[in-house]
Protein backbone atom coordinates (compact mmCIF):
# COMPACT_ATOMS: atom_id res chain seq x y z
CA UNK A 1 0.00 0.00 0.00
CA UNK A 2 1.37 3.42 -0.94
CA UNK A 3 1.38 5.88 1.94
CA UNK A 4 1.70 9.65 1.98
CA UNK A 5 5.20 9.23 3.38
CA UNK A 6 6.21 7.17 0.35
CA UNK A 7 4.99 9.88 -2.03
CA UNK A 8 6.57 12.82 -0.21
CA UNK A 9 9.94 11.06 -0.02
CA UNK A 10 10.27 10.32 -3.73
CA UNK A 11 12.03 13.53 -4.74
CA UNK A 12 15.77 14.03 -4.68
CA UNK A 13 17.14 16.10 -1.77
CA UNK A 14 19.36 17.92 -4.28
CA UNK A 15 16.39 19.87 -5.63
CA UNK A 16 16.00 23.37 -4.13
CA UNK A 17 12.58 22.32 -2.85
CA UNK A 18 10.45 19.22 -2.76
CA UNK A 19 7.46 19.83 -5.06
CA UNK A 20 5.77 16.67 -3.86
CA UNK A 21 5.81 17.79 -0.24
CA UNK A 22 4.42 21.19 -1.22
CA UNK A 23 1.40 19.50 -2.78
CA UNK A 24 0.99 16.64 -0.33
CA UNK A 25 1.28 18.50 2.97
CA UNK A 26 -1.90 20.63 2.65
CA UNK A 27 -3.86 17.50 1.67
CA UNK A 28 -2.48 15.24 4.38
CA UNK A 29 -5.46 15.66 6.66
CA UNK A 30 -7.81 14.51 3.90
CA UNK A 31 -6.09 11.17 3.55
CA UNK A 32 -5.91 10.17 7.20
CA UNK A 33 -8.03 7.27 8.24
CA UNK A 34 -10.97 8.56 10.15
CA UNK A 35 -13.30 6.67 12.40
CA UNK A 36 -16.71 6.31 10.84
CA UNK A 37 -19.57 7.59 12.97
CA UNK A 38 -21.62 4.90 14.67
CA UNK A 39 -24.64 3.75 12.74
CA UNK A 40 -27.85 4.06 14.66
CA UNK A 41 -31.29 2.75 13.91
CA UNK A 42 -32.45 0.09 11.43
CA UNK A 43 -31.77 -3.60 11.30
CA UNK A 44 -28.31 -5.07 11.56
CA UNK A 45 -28.12 -5.78 7.81
CA UNK A 46 -29.15 -2.23 6.88
CA UNK A 47 -26.68 -0.78 9.35
CA UNK A 48 -23.91 -2.93 7.93
CA UNK A 49 -24.73 -1.80 4.35
CA UNK A 50 -24.71 1.86 5.40
CA UNK A 51 -21.41 1.32 7.17
CA UNK A 52 -19.89 -0.34 4.09
CA UNK A 53 -21.22 2.45 1.87
CA UNK A 54 -19.60 5.12 4.05
CA UNK A 55 -16.31 3.21 3.99
CA UNK A 56 -16.44 2.86 0.18
CA UNK A 57 -17.16 6.59 -0.19
CA UNK A 58 -14.17 7.44 1.98
CA UNK A 59 -11.93 5.14 -0.06
CA UNK A 60 -13.13 6.74 -3.32
CA UNK A 61 -12.39 10.19 -1.91
CA UNK A 62 -8.90 9.15 -0.85
CA UNK A 63 -8.29 7.58 -4.29
CA UNK A 64 -9.33 10.78 -6.08
CA UNK A 65 -7.05 12.89 -3.91
CA UNK A 66 -4.08 10.57 -4.50
CA UNK A 67 -4.76 10.72 -8.26
CA UNK A 68 -4.67 14.54 -8.22
CA UNK A 69 -1.46 14.53 -6.16
CA UNK A 70 0.17 12.02 -8.54
CA UNK A 71 -0.65 14.16 -11.58
CA UNK A 72 0.69 17.34 -9.96
CA UNK A 73 3.83 15.58 -8.73
CA UNK A 74 4.55 14.12 -12.17
CA UNK A 75 4.09 17.55 -13.79
CA UNK A 76 6.37 19.36 -11.35
CA UNK A 77 9.07 16.70 -11.30
CA UNK A 78 9.06 16.62 -15.12
CA UNK A 79 9.55 20.39 -15.23
CA UNK A 80 12.44 20.20 -12.75
CA UNK A 81 14.06 17.36 -14.66
CA UNK A 82 13.75 19.20 -17.99
CA UNK A 83 15.58 22.19 -16.52
CA UNK A 84 18.44 19.93 -15.44
CA UNK A 85 18.65 17.45 -18.34
CA UNK A 86 17.56 19.51 -21.37
CA UNK A 87 20.30 20.12 -23.92
CA UNK A 88 20.55 22.70 -26.68
CA UNK A 89 22.61 23.20 -29.81
CA UNK A 90 24.24 26.28 -31.34
CA UNK A 91 26.29 25.17 -34.34
CA UNK A 92 27.13 26.90 -37.62
CA UNK A 93 28.77 25.47 -40.76
CA UNK A 94 29.86 27.78 -43.58
CA UNK A 95 31.55 27.12 -46.91
CA UNK A 96 32.57 30.12 -48.96
CA UNK A 97 35.27 32.57 -49.94
CA UNK A 98 37.07 35.11 -47.79
CA UNK A 99 36.09 38.67 -48.59
CA UNK A 100 39.07 40.45 -47.04
CA UNK A 101 42.34 39.70 -45.33
CA UNK A 102 41.94 39.03 -41.61
CA UNK A 103 42.62 41.72 -39.03
CA UNK A 104 43.62 41.15 -35.41
CA UNK A 105 42.11 43.41 -32.77
CA UNK A 106 42.37 43.76 -29.03
CA UNK A 107 39.64 45.65 -27.20
CA UNK A 108 39.69 46.82 -23.56
CA UNK A 109 42.73 44.73 -22.69
CA UNK A 110 40.97 41.46 -23.56
CA UNK A 111 42.50 38.61 -25.51
CA UNK A 112 43.06 39.47 -29.18
CA UNK A 113 40.57 38.30 -31.79
CA UNK A 114 41.07 37.59 -35.49
CA UNK A 115 38.23 38.88 -37.69
CA UNK A 116 37.45 38.39 -41.36
CA UNK A 117 34.41 38.26 -43.62
CA UNK A 118 33.17 35.20 -45.50
CA UNK A 119 30.79 35.15 -48.47
CA UNK A 120 28.36 32.32 -49.17
CA UNK A 121 26.29 32.08 -52.36
CA UNK A 122 22.76 30.79 -52.69
CA UNK A 123 21.64 29.83 -56.20
CA UNK A 124 18.22 28.85 -57.49
CA UNK A 125 16.48 28.47 -60.82
CA UNK A 126 13.79 30.97 -61.77
CA UNK A 127 10.91 30.29 -64.15
CA UNK A 128 9.25 27.06 -65.17
CA UNK A 129 11.82 25.95 -67.75
CA UNK A 130 13.45 22.55 -67.27
CA UNK A 131 16.72 23.69 -68.86
CA UNK A 132 19.31 26.05 -67.34
CA UNK A 133 19.17 28.62 -70.10
CA UNK A 134 20.88 31.98 -69.78
CA UNK A 135 19.13 34.17 -67.22
CA UNK A 136 17.25 31.29 -65.55
CA UNK A 137 19.59 31.07 -62.56
CA UNK A 138 19.41 33.60 -59.73
CA UNK A 139 22.09 34.10 -57.09
CA UNK A 140 22.22 35.74 -53.68
CA UNK A 141 25.42 36.46 -51.77
CA UNK A 142 25.40 36.64 -47.97
CA UNK A 143 28.29 38.05 -45.96
CA UNK A 144 29.21 36.62 -42.58
CA UNK A 145 31.45 38.10 -39.91
CA UNK A 146 33.82 35.45 -38.55
CA UNK A 147 35.67 35.93 -35.26
CA UNK A 148 38.33 33.62 -33.80
CA UNK A 149 39.21 33.86 -30.09
CA UNK A 150 40.82 30.44 -29.60
CA UNK A 151 44.56 30.74 -28.92
CA UNK A 152 46.67 29.25 -31.68
CA UNK A 153 43.84 29.12 -34.18
CA UNK A 154 43.49 32.90 -34.30
CA UNK A 155 47.21 33.29 -35.06
CA UNK A 156 47.18 30.65 -37.79
CA UNK A 157 44.07 32.14 -39.35
CA UNK A 158 45.60 35.61 -39.26
CA UNK A 159 48.70 34.29 -41.00
CA UNK A 160 47.22 31.92 -43.62
CA UNK A 161 43.67 33.10 -44.38
CA UNK A 162 43.79 35.38 -47.41
CA UNK A 163 41.26 37.29 -49.47
CA UNK A 164 39.63 35.02 -52.07
CA UNK A 165 40.57 31.79 -50.29
CA UNK A 166 37.89 29.12 -50.23
CA UNK A 167 37.50 27.79 -46.70
CA UNK A 168 35.14 25.78 -44.51
CA UNK A 169 34.30 27.26 -41.09
CA UNK A 170 32.70 25.63 -38.07
CA UNK A 171 31.60 27.54 -35.01
CA UNK A 172 28.68 28.99 -33.07
CA UNK A 173 26.41 31.97 -33.58
CA UNK A 174 26.88 34.94 -31.26
CA UNK A 175 25.05 38.25 -30.91
CA UNK A 176 26.73 41.34 -29.51
CA UNK A 177 27.42 45.03 -29.90
CA UNK A 178 30.26 47.12 -31.29
CA UNK A 179 31.08 50.81 -31.68
CA UNK A 180 31.69 51.98 -35.23
CA UNK A 181 34.04 54.75 -36.42
CA UNK A 182 31.35 57.35 -35.74
CA UNK A 183 31.18 56.18 -32.11
CA UNK A 184 27.73 54.71 -32.68
CA UNK A 185 26.83 51.48 -30.91
CA UNK A 186 25.49 48.86 -33.32
CA UNK A 187 24.24 45.30 -33.12
CA UNK A 188 26.43 42.60 -34.64
CA UNK A 189 25.96 38.94 -35.51
CA UNK A 190 29.19 36.96 -35.43
CA UNK A 191 30.21 33.40 -36.15
CA UNK A 192 32.70 32.45 -33.43
CA UNK A 193 34.84 29.88 -35.26
CA UNK A 194 36.58 26.95 -33.59
CA UNK A 195 37.68 25.08 -36.72
CA UNK A 196 38.83 26.08 -40.22
CA UNK A 197 39.53 23.85 -43.22
CA UNK A 198 41.37 25.35 -46.20
CA UNK A 199 39.97 24.18 -49.54
CA UNK A 200 42.14 26.28 -51.86
CA UNK A 201 45.87 26.16 -52.62
CA UNK A 202 46.70 29.02 -50.25
CA UNK A 203 47.15 28.08 -46.63
CA UNK A 204 47.24 24.75 -44.89
CA UNK A 205 44.80 21.89 -45.43
CA UNK A 206 43.32 22.08 -41.96
CA UNK A 207 43.78 24.27 -38.90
Amino acid sequence: MVTMGDITGCCSPDLPHNPVREIATPLRHFTRKRKLPPVRGGSGAQAQRRHEGQAAHQMMLRGSIFKVIHQQVRHRVTDASSLILERSLNRVQLLGRVGQDPVMRQVDGKNPVTIFSLATNEMWRSGDSDTFASGDISQKTTWHRVSIFRPGLRDLAYQYVKKGARIYVEGKLDYGEYVDKSNVRRQATTVVADNIIFLSDSGKDKV
